[in-house]
């Protein structure tokens, strides 16, 4: 029999019924066939050796796929679980995932007891090794009593209490090799395309996330089919190491942790404030253009709030306890999002369609229990606030609403300098539908809202189903950085299910109650996050508008300090944010500690400047940073210049 297999291009071809992926590859090209590490059939991504019995869509995926990286990585952890037992007869294995940058292995080492970075070279060298062998992945169903079996007579509690949440039938193993796991796939066709491998730190980890339980040994690696990609990839990581976020806010003074404080909740010191205020700023201005209306709401609320918005019953036991009052039944949370007192600002009075739509925008603080062993600087906090706005309009505004708010998202991107960008459009998963709220018709015409405006903006997407919020789908925005590493900052979201839930309405032009569709954005994310990002992205070399300090004066003796103030005056100003080197240390360590503090101007002073009324000025530019003598007058012209070519 034959089927019809149709290819991302739309060519379609004809085929056996029974044929493999692979073997499809095969037939259009030799070289295509070795890059292949899997495929997708009809949207699921499965073994590229996989039978296909009828006609399908087909997508070969290569190791440059998100997709494929990721098979190929978790392909690798099975490797690294195979050398690991060679070596170590006694290990017994938790899960062995994919992650975003490589893979990990949770393992008990049970005899060997506690493994450490010494033991990598011999570790990789025997991954390689069985690599080498080039053996097969090999996917076998079986029945659930022959898995318990297999693992009972392997003594492997772990992946014992694994199957006992799965179902007879839905059972699967996976071996290369010696080595047999318990796996649902997918997997490389064999081990021959591993050619390069890192195993990169340990970790402790507690079985299933229970303190409660055992304390595995987290092993995290990465791997890739050539060895320059490796190189390449250890090159960024060392970079990534120097532009550390929490490394360079300590150095620059912007940020700090206090245990007494607590763990997880950052503070503000002045020149981060004073670069918070700044982005803050920006986007206030931009919203006033866009007629916003700004709002500050409490940092608590009443329990019964989120209990109506359903963020009590999704975020509850994630949250920080409730807040009981000496007052009887009177019960408070820290707020875990600003959303809920938004729809209170809506209901407060009634609403006609002659005031929709309505823009209500605050920077708001929620609070979010994140468990310690995630936390990670700035990036994973338990206090954030969020840029947030809610846009109440109605359902014929929606469109030219979220057309806005991608306008606005963009605008922010391109003042920071991000310019690669893809749009997630996050839609959720029909297969689970019991982890939304809101009926079928309002998703999908919400849905539909967002890949339209997509489309018409001609951005750069992907869609991935699952990603969606409770309440509604989403466009995320992942961010490449400079290191080339993607990152989620921005989201706009559509919502027909918080309007119902707190039963928002206006009177539309029929006289008659009507609900209005409700639109969740920030650009920024959180204020927290994007800083994080953005510091690491620009090594903290701020751009000239948003640098805490944009000149620094450097007088080569206290004997120009009075000249020093003059020319911080003048600068002042001009509206330039300039400080002066007043200790008594030579000019070269006073250049090297400004460039150590990434400070964009260097102003230098001494007695021929002083004579003269100019100033010698250094920029960050190395190429063409030494701009030599100039008067103040013109040191301010060339200072707008730089600001107006960011």
């Amino acid at each position: 029999m034959s089927i019809h297999i149709t290819l991302p291009d739309g060519a379609v071809r004809e085929y056996p019924s029974g044929i493999t992926p692979l073997e499809i590859a095969k037939s259009i090209s030799e070289g295509l066939a070795r890059n292949v590490v899997a495929a997708k059939i009809n949207g699921e991504v499965c073994d590229a050796t996989r039978p296909i019995q009828e006609s399908s869509n087909l997508v070969l995926l290569t190791f440059n796929d998100t997709e494929g990286k990721k098979v190929f990585w978790h392909s690798t952890a099975h490797l690294l679980a195979e050398a690991l037992e060679s070596l170590y007869p006694k290990v017994k294995f938790g899960i062995g995932p994919a992650i975003d940058n490589g893979f990990y292995y949770d393992v008990d080492m049970g005899e060997k007891g506690v493994l450490s970075s010494h033991d990598f070279p011999a570790i990789e060298a025997k991954m390689l090794e069985l690599a080498k062998q080039k053996n097969p992945y090999i996917r076998t169903e079986v029945s659930k009593q022959y898995a318990v079996e297999y693992f009972e007579k392997k003594g492997d509690q772990y992946k014992l209490e694994l199957l006992e949440n799965l179902q007879d039938g839905s059972i699967s193993f996976y071996q290369q090799g010696n080595f047999i796991d318990l796996c649902k796939g997918s997997h490389l066709p064999t081990t021959e395309p591993i050619k390069a491998i890192k195993l990169l730190n340990i970790a402790s980890a507690y079985w299933r996330g229970d303190e409660s339980r055992n304390t595995m040994t987290r092993i995290y690696g990465i791997s890739f089919p050539k060895d320059k990609e490796l190189k390449e990839y250890l090159h960024l990581l060392e970079e990534a190491k120097k532009r550390d976020h929490r490394k360079l806010g300590a150095e620059l003074e912007l940020f700090m942790f206090s245990e007494r404080v607590g763990a997880g909740l950052p503070i503000w010191l002045p020149k981060g404030t004073a670069l918070r205020t700044r982005l803050e700023d920006f986007l206030k201005k931009e919203q006033q253009k866009r007629g916003y209306q700004l709002v500050i709401t409490p940092h608590i609320g009443g329990k019964n709030l989120y209990i109506t918005s359903g963020h009590y019953e999704k975020y509850g036991k994630d949250s920080f306890q409730p807040i009981n009052t000496p007052r009887e039944g009177e019960t408070f949370l820290l707020k875990p999002m600003n959303c809920p007192h938004h729809c209170e600002i809506f209901a407060h009075k009634p609403r006609s369609y002659k005031d929709l739509p309505i823009r209500i925008a605050e920077f708001g603080t929620v609070y979010r229990y994140e468990q310690a062993g995630e936390l990670h600087g700035l990036s994973r906090v338990r206090s954030f606030t969020q840029d947030d706005a809610h846009l109440f309009c109605t359902v014929e505004q929606v469109k030219g609403e979220f057309l806005n708010v991608l306008e606005l998202t963009l605008l922010v991107f391109q003042k920071m300098g991000f310019k690669d960008y893809t749009a997630q459009i996050s839609l959720r998963d029909p297969a689970t539908p019991e982890k939304y709220i809101g009926s079928d018709e309002n998703w999908a015409a919400a849905e539909r809202a967002i890949i339209e405006a997509a489309a018409e903006k001609g951005l750069k997407t992907t869609t991935e189903l699952g990603e969606a919020a409770f309440y509604g789908p989403k466009l995320d925005f992942m961010v490449k950085d400079a290191l080339g590493r993607s990152w989620q900052l921005g989201t706009i979201q559509v919502d027909y299910n918080l309007p119902e839930r707190f039963d928002l309405s206006y009177t539309g032009t029929d006289g008659q109650a009507h609900r209005p569709v409700m639109i969740h954005r920030a650009p920024f994310g959180s204020m927290e996050r994007f800083i994080s990002v953005l510091i690491e992205h620009t090594a903290g070399r701020f751009p000239l508008w948003l640098a805490p300090d944009q000149a620094i004066i450097l007088p080569i003796s206290e004997k120009f300090l009075d000249y020093s103030q003059q020319v911080a005056q003048f600068l002042d100003s001009k509206g330039i944010r300039a400080t002066i080197d007043e200790r008594a240390e030579t000019t070269g360590r006073k250049i090297r500690d400004a460039e150590m503090r990434k400070i964009p101007i260097m102003i230098i002073v001494g007695e021929k400047e002083a004579d003269t009324q100019t100033v010698s000025v250094r920029l960050k530019d190395k190429e063409n940073g030494d701009k030599g003598a100039m008067n103040w007058g013109d040191f301010a012209n060339l200072f707008q210049e730089l600001l107006d070519n960011e």
